[in-house]
């Protein structure tokens, strides 16, 4: 068996776990992890990403499906597909993208009741052995690192588009 070592996860196994949606928690917005909030969306880091720059889109209103969305939170979340794609590109230069929502349990959902979407940059051979063969992902830049160098990016690409 193999052994990964990942002493700051002793932080979050011994914290004590709040109660609620993960997305309305201020603490999630305290942990520096919010790229830009438009008052109706907000841009963040996926915390568990699946590959560096992964971002999602969230509603800042708690609905957990595509009908329960306003007309104005769903073209704000397609404009916002396309700015996180835009900043990403600049910012890290991926060869490709995975965008989606997994709606329900099912269909691998892990947070059900507050809708949220997925903007997962891809490079060519970014799934190596690690992932096919030893079940294990290996991402090679911490999160909140990823977060402050994308985030300059966020805020000018929205400001000009407001402008």
């Amino acid at each position: 068996m193999d052994n990964i070592i990942a002493p700051e996860r002793m932080n979050f196994i011994r914290s004590k776990k709040d109660q609620g949606c993960v997305f309305c928690k201020q603490s999630v917005r305290d942990e520096n992890l919010v790229l830009y909030d438009d008052g109706v969306i907000t841009y963040m880091m996926n915390k568990y990403p699946y590959n560096p720059g992964h971002v999602l889109i969230v509603p800042n209103r708690h609905v957990a499906s595509l009908d329960e969305l306003t007309t104005d939170e769903r073209l704000k979340i397609i404009n916002g597909m396309d700015v996180a794609v835009r900043v990403i590109k600049e910012g890290m230069n991926p060869h490709a993208f995975n965008l989606g929502l997994n709606l329900g349990l099912a269909a691998g959902a892990g947070i059900i009741d507050h809708l949220h979407v997925h903007v997962v940059p891809r490079w060519t051979g970014d799934t190596n052995f690690m992932t096919c063969l030893a079940e294990t992902r290996v991402t090679p830049q911490d999160v909140r690192v990823t977060c402050n160098e994308l985030k300059p990016l966020f805020e000018k690409l929205l400001k000009e588009r407001a402008a």
